[in-house]
């Protein structure tokens, strides 16, 4: 992958390609030249001879050979050439072999016996087997038979120890190799995209070592490591949680040194905090059921319509509160320890052994996503604490903006001045434009002379970039007739937005990509896909599968971390605390992302509208982080490659139970049973067997189905006879590359394809129609089927078994910027409520979705309020609005209290009160923090969510596809500049009109009670309770529809003081709780009127 390759745009089904070249560059160069002089075997340098010329290994047809790979083949291969099949002849520097020529001409008597150490060989060994795994197959002619004897000294390593006392015969690592009589398969580059992937075939029955991939002794060993582990894994189990968490004080775990201690523990509240807190649960449960006990009990006959109302709402609210409440039972905190981290990974003389990871960004319109914002979020990404050559940045432009590719480009060279100077002084944050927009001490800590002049001279070369990107900004406010035209007078090809090609640019990579001082630096790609008429192509899931699908073509990183094109990277060193989690070696394999909390900046101090969200990212999140893990926010995420493939978590073996197994583990009662439970007969439908079955064979690992010609016995079907490259296919899509890509559980790069090559797949699997019958969006990637993606997507990861980490560092991971106008809050809101509708009215809703996999019921009770918390909607709003009802008509939702009901009442506020504050206590949450969340529930739920729920059914039901906006990304130069802006939404109506009515109730009430005299003042003090609970809620509305110097549209104030009138008349008209009678009832008055 070069940096030097230009623009590559094209389209797979139209079999277009085109480069276009650079600036500067004299001529395009043939994509076929792009890969260079390479061995044609493992993919490296052909490099030089002990006397610096180009290594030739073969003097006939000069074929492309390493030195690893010459000495490789005279060792352990056929010693001829693969091409002219001539026998290699010793070079000088190499060692002899049997066989050479006693009268060849080199006298290298210093390096003739040489032989290789054991960390080339170990090297070649698992070459050999990546090789087995993955490589294209050439056949030779047959009149070439040669049997391997020879077996490399491979010593093995176990528990940090050399062994070397086992039989050559005995060793894991056997070199691959035919038979007499058969073909040798040597790996060549893949040039040619529609030749087929040829697995290796493999046979389950057969023992390993017949493949190089065990033997006997080899067998022993892991099965003595197997039952070690085990054993680590019952004594960590604190909590009767069977997920790979483990106590850090468990007295059979390694603490050999520093380096085999755990990379991070979980931290449980205190018992002081937690026991309170789940007792006040407990007995707010039992205060409800006696309080739903009295009000079903006890209807008021004279307002039966308002009580039974009330009624309604408040059994929904209950049953909302234990949704929301009982996810939140087994909060924890999370230590990382970076340093063991880098001990166990990053010794020192060594290269690092931390795992690659590919950051994805996304971004759609550069005018409300601005670019300077994009462009501080990827200089926050090359600039981070990281292995450069294990970092790779892409980033997504759905809306193939040439903007946004000229903005990149910019950015693409300022970083070589920022990183260096980010790395040389170790600063915080590494966003240059929040960097300098510190109002902190920016010498604190800094000892180095020359860090004023060079931050001076840094911040000036910032300045000139913002400038530079402004006026990109500023030209691409009016598009020319004639469409965007690049500087070398290419017609840019994303003109049309609906319909273009792909589009890929390398701008930093391998060659190319370095900084001032000559560093590397991290690889930077642009990526737009393919988008043509008639095609579904799914938002931002799809662009973010397209992203997965590109990055495992061109570098393949086991990990992958998602941002929005306006969070940057706050800490340096989150990279670092998410391999913590994802790299243990005893927790790692069962995590499938590690989410970190949203941090936001731009906030006004008393975040009016909870941009913050603090309540939901510190209290909520900490919950599930005990249960199975946190949901998927969308953003600040890091991935297991894997784990988006769809794939099955590993199992975990279930230890052996001397009890009977036949009642739930909540049963303490004795076992009616005795003996062996029978094996229950089931009688389920074939075809719902037969999906168990497949599901099974999808969770095997991917070598067992390599090789595999037939179908499973006592499957019927259509698919019986299928053979497993085909199902990976249908799965995955018609992309050999990729396809043998998702067979590297730890990722890399296929060094078997050249740069040309890749990038040639790499527009396939952008193109528009990859993703047509396959399981893309429906069981692989990002999912679809609704506008919130990211909740559906982890869902799904859960269900398959796998586990989540919640990630909380001192220094905010990342940050990002929130719209802090009410309108805009507002259309957020509403699209995030949306997606839950969406989810709700789908097939993976989880009221009936998943049973049978690894979700955990209390993960499953936080997805089901996850989606069905739109609805509450409907009984909120009808709720806020019977206090307004009660003060006109005189009518109350409860009858006169006795002693008893007024201590349910007293019981229950007080038991709301108490579980709120004690939350508060053990998450550090503040009183104010708390209070914004609960107002703007009332204000999001009675507008944005009420919105939601109606455009949801209209589009599921009806077929009515509403788009949602994107929220705007910057602000004017004034801080809080758009905390006051206001725009004209319907989603202002209904909490403006409530409003209106709950104070035109509030004044009719007190009217009414001023006229009657004192004793109609103690009713009255209920229903004014009740609308200024209403009130208080929709105090931020109020000074949010004020805005500054009262600009409200004066079309809100219109629409609401007329439906509010409206309601008014129409219950001073009809009201149907007073009692109905045909004339006034009179009596004898006992007097002679006469």
């Amino acid at each position: 992958m070069q940096a030097s390759a230009g623009l590559v745009a094209g389209s797979h089904n139209r079999n277009e390609l085109v480069v276009i070249r650079q600036d500067g560059e004299s001529a395009p160069k043939p994509l076929e030249q792009l890969s260079g002089q390479i061995c044609h075997i493992c993919g490296d340098d052909v490099g030089l001879t002990v006397d610096g010329e180009l290594f030739v290994a073969c003097n006939e047809c000069a074929f492309p050979i390493c030195t690893t790979c010459y000495d490789y083949e005279r060792r352990e291969g056929n010693q001829v050439c693969p091409q002219c099949k001539t026998r290699f002849k010793r070079l000088k520097g190499c060692a002899r072999v049997d066989g050479d020529e006693e009268e060849d001409g080199d006298d290298d008597l210093e390096n003739e016996f040489n032989v290789q150490q054991h960390g080339a060989a170990a090297a070649l060994g698992a070459e050999a087997m990546l090789h087995g795994h993955m490589s294209y197959g050439r056949g030779f002619d047959s009149d070439v038979h040669h049997v391997v004897n020879t077996v490399p000294q491979l010593p093995l390593l176990t528990n940090g120890q050399i062994v070397d006392d086992i039989p050559p015969e005995q060793h894991a690592l056997v070199p691959s190799f035919m038979a007499a009589g058969a073909k040798r398969i040597h790996p060549i580059t893949f040039l040619d995209p529609p030749l087929p992937v040829q697995p290796r075939s493999m046979d389950p029955s057969k023992d390993l070592a017949a493949y190089g991939y065990g033997s006997v002794a080899w067998k022993q060993r892991m099965e003595h490591w197997k039952q070690k582990q085990d054993r680590l894994y019952m004594s960590r189990d604190d909590n009767g949680a069977k997920d790979f968490d483990y106590d850090a004080d468990a007295p059979d775990l390694p603490l050999m040194d520093e380096a085999r201690q755990p990379l991070s523990r979980k931290l449980p509240i205190p018992s002081s905090q937690i026991n309170p807190y789940r007792m006040i649960i407990m007995i707010r449960l039992v205060v409800l059921g006696f309080f739903f006990h009295y009000r079903v009990m006890n209807p008021v006959n004279d307002a039966y319509a308002l009580w039974l109302i009330s009624v309604i709402c408040e059994i929904w609210f209950g049953l909302s509160w234990i949704l929301d409440q009982f996810p939140k039972w087994l909060p924890i905190d999370r230590e990382t320890y970076l340093d063991r981290l880098s001990l166990r990974y990053e010794k020192e003389g060594q290269p690092s052994q931390l795992s690659p990871v590919d950051i994805f960004v996304s971004t759609v319109d550069p005018l409300k996503e601005p670019p300077l914002v994009t462009a501080n979020t990827v200089l926050s990404i090359l600039a981070v604490d990281y292995p450069v050559d294990k970092v790779s940045c892409y980033v997504s432009d759905d809306g193939a903006a040439m903007l946004t590719f000229e903005a990149l480009s910019e950015t693409s060279e300022f970083a070589r001045k920022w990183v260096p100077f980010c790395k040389k002084f170790n600063i915080e944050p590494r966003a240059p434009e929040w960097y300098f927009a510190q109002k902190i001490d920016y010498l604190k800590d800094k000892v180095l002379p020359s860090f004023v002049k060079d931050r001076r001279a840094m911040k000036r070369d910032y300045e000139e970039f913002k400038v530079r990107i402004n006026a990109l900004v500023a030209k691409a406010q009016k598009v020319p007739e004639e469409g965007w035209t690049m500087q070398d007078g290419t017609p840019w090809p994303g003109n049309n937005v609906r319909d273009h090609p792909g589009m890929i640019q390398v701008f930093l990579g391998q060659s190319g990509g370095h900084d001032t001082d000559g560093n590397e630096l991290p690889r930077l790609v642009y990526v737009s896909r393919e988008k043509r008429p008639g095609f579904n192509h799914h938002k931002k899931a799809g662009a973010m599968n397209a992203l997965v699908r590109v990055s495992a073509v061109l570098t393949n990183a086991p990990y992958m971390l998602n941002l929005d094109c306006d969070h940057y990277i706050n800490n340096s060193k989150a990279l670092r605390e998410s391999m913590c989690f994802m790299m243990d070696p005893l927790m790692g394999k069962r995590v499938c992302y590690v989410q970190f909390p949203q941090r936001f900046d731009g906030i006004d101090r008393n975040d009016r509208y909870a941009n913050r969200n603090t309540v939901f990212f510190d209290i909520n999140m900490k919950g599930l982080d005990g249960i199975q893990g946190p949901i998927y926010v969308g953003t600040g995420c890091v991935f297991r490659r894997q784990a988006l493939y769809g794939f099955d978590a590993p199992k975990a073996k279930k230890t052996q139970s001397r009890t009977c197994n036949c009642l739930p583990k909540w049963c303490c009662c004795g076992c009616l049973c005795s003996g062996k439970r029978k094996k229950k007969k089931t009688n389920r439908p074939k075809f719902e067997m037969k999906k168990q079955t497949t599901k099974k064979r999808d969770a095997l690992p991917l070598f067992a189905l390599e090789g595999t010609e037939k179908g499973v016995e006592g499957v019927e079907g259509e698919n019986v006879g299928e053979r497993p490259e085909e199902k990976l296919e249908k799965k995955f899509g018609q992309s050999p590359v990729f396809v043998a890509s998702t067979l590297l559980e730890d990722g890399g790069a296929l060094r078997i394809a050249s740069p040309a090559s890749l990038l040639k797949e790499a527009i396939h699997v952008i193109s528009c129609g990859y993703e047509d019958k396959t399981e893309w969006g429906k069981e692989v990637g990002w999912i679809y089927g609704s506008v919130t993606e990211d909740i559906l997507t982890g869902f799904k990861m859960h269900c398959h078994g796998w586990r989540s980490i919640y990630c909380i560092p001192a220094r905010p991971a990342f940050k990002g910027s929130a719209p802090i106008n009410l309108s805009d809050r507002l259309h957020q809101v509403l699209r995030w409520a949306l997606g839950s509708v969406e989810i709700f009215l789908s097939r993976h809703c989880p009221l009936w979705y998943g049973y049978g996999g690894g979700l955990k019921w209390l993960e499953r009770f936080s997805y089901i309020n996850a989606t069905i918390y739109p609805w509450t909607s409907i009984p909120l709003l009808a709720y806020c609005t019977l206090p307004a009802v009660c003060l006109l008509t005189g009518k109350f939702i409860t009858p006169e209290l006795s002693n008893v009901a007024s201590l349910w009442f007293l019981s229950l506020f007080i038991s709301i009160f108490a579980t709120s504050i004690l939350e508060m206590r053990w998450s550090g949450v503040g009183i104010d923090e708390w209070w914004r969340n609960e107002q703007f529930w009332v204000i999001g739920g009675v507008s944005a969510h009420l919105f939601a729920v109606f455009q949801g059914l209209l589009k599921v039901l009806a077929g009515v596809d509403t788009n949602f906006t994107v929220t705007s990304k910057g602000g004017d130069d004034d801080q809080f500049s758009e905390l006051y802006a206001f725009k004209w939404t319907t989603l202002l109506i209904p909490p403006t009109t409530l409003l209106i009515i709950n104070l035109i109730g509030v004044v009719a009430g007190v009217s009414n009670a001023i006229n009657n005299g004192y004793e109609s003042w103690g009713p009255l003090f209920g229903k004014l309770f009740f609308a200024f609970w209403v009130i208080i809620h929709l105090y931020p509305f109020l000074k949010g529809l004020l805005g500054r110097q009262n600009r409200t549209p004066t079309i809100i104030i219109v629409w609401s003081i007329l439906l509010a009138s409206i309601f008014s008349l129409l219950w001073v008209r009809v009201d149907p709780f007073l009692a109905k009678s045909d004339g006034p009832k009179l009596e004898e008055c006992g007097l002679d009127c006469f």
